[in-house]
């Protein structure tokens, strides 16, 4: 018995897509669990090894011309029908529910978002030329897109990306599979100004800590020479040498 017709046989019988990880799982507490050498052998497994055995498991399967096929959506695994035997299945189990299309405009954001990603909202509406909110609004509520963190540049503003979800409804393996689109990647964006930092490397620094320059030369200026300054300069001051004659 080989790995690849255990991996077969698993993603065969299970209710949901597993990734490489998931399957290490699984073959890993089967060697926990069964007294048989075989399935001890399979306790660690690299994840390079599982996908290229999937990998040549899919190949077998498409080569065969079956009325189903083993493929990679958001990077996990599962065994699903031909879509030319589609009408007749749906005439067996029954039709999902699937979430209503997006729009032309809710379709366009989240082009440059899957592209440009991570990006801040001002940043898409930069390359859309349009205001977003609404729509960004649709793509977060449906889970396609999530923020992902932070800039670090002034105000701080979110980035946002893609989700698995987004890779589950296109049908993607991973985000290397999307089309090419170099004009879309290739649109300039103005990046707002970085935040200052003490030294490059370092921690922000807090507003209460920024001064002006003329501010910062007079706080590192001596207290005497501030006193000598003060002492010339100032012409209201009577003089300790006394009147000559």
């Amino acid at each position: 018995m080989e790995l690849k017709t255990i991996l077969e046989a698993v993603l065969f019988n299970s209710q949901k897509p597993l990734s490489p990880k998931e399957l290490r799982e699984v073959l890993a507490q089967t060697a926990e669990l069964s007294e048989e050498p075989l399935a001890k052998g399979f306790k660690k497994v690299k994840d390079e090894d599982l996908v290229a055995l999937l990998e040549e498991l899919a190949k077998e399967f498409e080569a065969a011309a079956r009325t189903f096929r083993l493929v990679c959506v958001a990077g996990a695994w599962q065994f699903v029908s031909q879509p030319e035997f589609a009408p007749w299945i749906k005439t067996l189990v029954g039709e999902k529910n699937r979430p209503g299309r997006l729009s032309q405009p809710a379709l366009e954001t989240l082009a440059i978002i899957a592209y440009r990603q991570p990006l801040t909202r001002a940043e898409i509406e930069q390359i859309r030329g349009v205001a977003v909110d609404g729509v960004m609004q649709t793509l977060l509520e449906r889970g396609i897109v999530e923020q992902t963190g932070r800039a670090e540049v002034v105000g701080r503003p979110a980035l946002y990306g893609t989700t698995p979800t987004f890779l589950e409804y296109f049908g993607l393996r991973g985000l290397d599979d999307l089309p090419a689109a170099d004009e879309l990647r290739k649109i300039p964006i103005k990046k707002p100004e970085s935040l200052l930092t003490v030294e490059p490397g370092l921690a922000t620094t807090p507003p209460e800590q920024l001064s002006m320059p003329e501010i910062a030369a007079r706080e590192t200026t001596p207290p005497e020479s501030v006193a000598t300054e003060s002492r010339t300069t100032s012409p209201s001051e009577p003089s300790d040498t006394p009147p000559r004659a």
